[in-house]
């Protein structure tokens, strides 16, 4: 028992002894990020696009805040009637427009009305309001 507990410490040192000689592995030459992005640079986001005056199509696209996300129907028209006791105009939105849940719809006029304050007291009040900004029209045109 002796011999194979000594065979297995002189094994372990060779072993230690052999992987210690080998070449460390060199790091990797890493190709500067500038000479990937010459053909990238005109990569835009669709509101950056529509900033700087090129709207496609002539079409503007006007964008509506939804709020919402609530499992029940219950919630949606408690917060439906705080919005209007607010004098902030929102409709329900489509089953599938915004997400799961039920959601609502304020148009850019009342979206006006309601500030970063007023969202934070709504959600304070609603445990499980969340809020997008979204186009109101969806975003594959209509054809």
């Amino acid at each position: 028992m002796r011999w194979l507990f000594l065979l297995l410490i002189v094994l372990n040192v060779f072993y230690y002894v052999w992987h210690q000689q080998e070449a460390p592995l060199r790091a990797k030459d890493v190709t500067p990020l500038s000479l990937y992005r010459g053909s990238q640079q005109d990569i835009r986001l669709l509101s950056e696009a529509a900033g700087n005056g090129r709207i496609e199509e002539g079409v503007a696209r006007q964008q509506c805040l939804f709020l919402g996300g609530f499992s029940d129907e219950d919630s949606i028209i408690r917060l439906q009637q705080r919005l209007s006791a607010m004098k902030v105009n929102a409709q329900s939105a489509p089953k599938d427009a915004a997400g799961s849940g039920f959601w609502l719809t304020v148009t850019p006029e009342g979206q006006r009305l309601l500030g970063d304050q007023q969202l934070q007291n709504l959600s304070k009040e609603f445990n499980e309001l969340k809020h997008k900004i979204m186009l109101c029209e969806g975003v594959a045109p209509a054809e």
